[in-house]
């Protein structure tokens, strides 16, 4: 219970004691003891709202600890004792919380790298290793990130307060990363016994929404908020009675969620009224035309694999030149597809090593495809996605 509870509210507590008391390491520290806390205090009875209960008892020690450093400090958590800030303040335009601090996380003085790696950890429920697997670097790498990313925000003195609009579409590149890849670890968890995060998903939606809200204007965020939500229609779908992995060929699409369909679809129209095509807008678009095909064989691969192309020019990535080789396969055949996938660099991404077994069971070479399979089992560590693999290899055997 309080494991749930903790992946639901940790990032929202955190930014919200940050806003309190201007310092992040002092949040998550309170923040950790406080549910720590509630392991004892909530083995009888939850609390009407856990989020509130833990912010409370968070901002408490932080109050205990800052009276306990330094005179300064001391009159600081007086003030604090005294004067706590409303619970819903609103500070310029930026009204929630946790969009807040993933702004001031994506302060133009830190690494990009490190933005991201820091706004995830701290705000996106992510653990380390997934922050890790998001990137697809090693697990101290990103612990680098993190701590460097901490400490520049200590020794630069940036503050915690609202970016003034000016300065948000500087930093709106890294913001969308961050809420793209919270949606991300929810919609494909990299670890656990889950095939889906819901509180994960429904709060990278939240974020992005709030977004739209705020720079309404901005294409990317709107292209964002449509990719999410055309990706999250297929949700219901995605497994069976089971709960065993349904890929997408093999969906039932009239279980697919009509009204995202429609709301995310009429985001993409506006995207294309204003020709303004960015990364996100592309990836909103072939999602689209997936939500058009009634069945797998209806789909319009042609134009999935144009907008590929138009993807890659706009943004680069072995990852985008992996996805546009399942689009080939379906175009110009298996075999074409199978040479683009060898030529990537990304042996550590179990996707590739799926992908590719795909592949070469499509081209009659089950040995091959058998041993594939195989790499990928070794390199997802979600329970689901394993077994699906499992399955995939006893029907080759």
């Amino acid at each position: 219970m309080v494991a749930r509870i903790y992946r639901e509210e940790y990032g929202r507590c955190v930014a919200t004691l940050t806003r309190v008391c201007g310092d992040l390491t002092l949040a998550e520290d309170m923040v950790q003891e406080a549910f720590t806390t509630a392991l004892t205090a909530w083995s009888e009875r939850l609390p009407p709202n856990p989020g509130a209960w833990i912010v409370v008892t968070a901002r408490r020690r932080a109050i205990d600890r800052l009276r306990r450093e330094a005179k300064r400090e001391q009159k600081h958590a007086e003030a604090l004792l005294v004067h706590p800030p409303p619970e819903h303040e609103e500070v310029g335009p930026v009204a929630d919380d946790q969009l807040r601090l993933i702004f001031t996380c994506c302060h133009p003085a830190i690494a990009p790298e490190a933005r991201v790696a820091l706004t995830l950890r701290t705000l996106g429920g992510l653990t380390t290793p997934e922050v890790a697997r998001a990137f697809l670097v090693p697990e101290p790498t990103i612990a680098q990130r993190i701590v460097r990313a901490k400490k520049k925000i200590a020794t630069a003195g940036i503050p915690y307060r609202v970016p003034a609009d000016h300065d948000l579409p500087d930093r709106l590149s890294s913001v969308l990363a961050v809420i793209y890849l919270i949606f991300t670890q929810g919609y494909a968890p990299s670890t656990g016994a889950e095939l889906v995060r819901t509180d994960l998903c429904a709060e990278a939606i939240r974020l992005a929404r709030l977004l739209v809200a705020l720079m309404p204007d901005e294409e990317e965020a709107v292209g964002l908020l449509a990719l999410l939500l055309l990706t999250e229609s297929r949700q219901p779908a995605r497994t069976d009675p089971g709960g065993d992995l349904v890929p997408l060929a093999e969906q039932d699409r009239t279980r697919w969620d009509a009204s995202l369909i429609d709301e995310g679809q009429a985001l993409v129209r506006w995207c294309l009224q204003r020709n303004r095509p960015g990364p996100y807008q592309v990836q909103a678009a072939i999602a689209a035309v997936h939500s058009d095909a009634a069945t797998a064989g209806a789909t319009d691969w042609h134009q999935i694999l144009a907008l590929y192309d138009q993807l890659l020019t706009l943004a680069p990535s072995p990852v985008v030149a992996l996805n546009r080789a399942v689009a080939l396969a379906e175009v110009r055949g298996p075999a074409e597809a199978l040479s683009a996938v060898d030529g990537l660099d990304l042996d550590g991404y179990y996707l590739l090593h799926a992908t590719r077994a795909d592949l070469l069971s499509r081209l009659g070479r089950a040995r091959e495809a058998g041993a594939a399979w195989h790499r990928a089992s070794e390199l997802t560590a979600n329970e689901v996605e394993r077994q699906f693999i499992a399955d995939r290899i006893a029907a080759l055997e």
